[in-house]
């Protein structure tokens, strides 16, 4: 499958998105979203057919679509966006015109590599600005995920305040393109 996007990291080489591809990817995304080190990603007590399932549903949802990331060729992450007018969000956050939901989450490993992380955010905040309709990122990370909350202060998002969610009790957080910008350091 082609990619959507690519960018190349000066340290870590290429990085592209591709869409999910519900039945191909199911065994791959099982493995990872089951997996422990996934645990803020709420499928841990997932079957396998599950994960298929929820992933069918997402590529037929206009308003939520799954993309597979890769490093230098290899699955190495995924990525969901959303329209939080419509998913995720509704009746918790104003949506305004511009905005889109995101959720990131890197592959397990044995061989963990430096940055590699920073990349990914890196990756699909400039994939989600590649598209000139979009004017702020919005997420909520689970408020006991510090790990993410670093990653996120460091592309520009700013915690807006605590939401309650079904699931879990999460920091609404927003950055917008010149937030992102600024931390790339371009001040267009």
């Amino acid at each position: 499958m082609t990619p959507h996007f690519t960018r190349t990291d000066a340290a870590l080489g290429e990085f592209a998105l591709r869409p999910v591809d519900p039945s191909a990817d199911a065994e791959l995304l099982h493995r990872w979203v089951t997996h422990p080190k996934a645990a803020f990603w709420l499928m841990q007590d997932c079957d396998l057919p599950a994960v298929e399932k929820e992933f069918a549903r997402m590529a037929a949802d206009p308003f939520h679509h799954a993309f597979l990331g890769l490093h230098n060729g290899t699955p190495a992450f995924l990525m969901e966006r959303y329209d939080p007018a419509h998913r995720e969000l509704v009746g918790i956050h104003a949506a305004e015109p511009g905005d889109i939901g995101m959720h990131f989450l890197t592959a397990p490993t044995a061989t963990p590599l430096h940055g590699f992380t920073l990349a990914v955010i890196t990756t699909v905040m400039e994939m989600l600005f590649a598209d000139p309709a979009t004017h702020r990122v919005v997420v909520e990370p689970d408020a006991r995920n510090t790990a993410v909350h670093t990653l996120n202060k460091a592309v520009g998002f700013e915690i807006v305040r605590t939401v309650s969610l079904p699931s879990k009790d999460a920091y609404l957080s927003t950055c917008t393109r010149d937030q992102f910008l600024a931390t790339r350091g371009d001040h267009r």
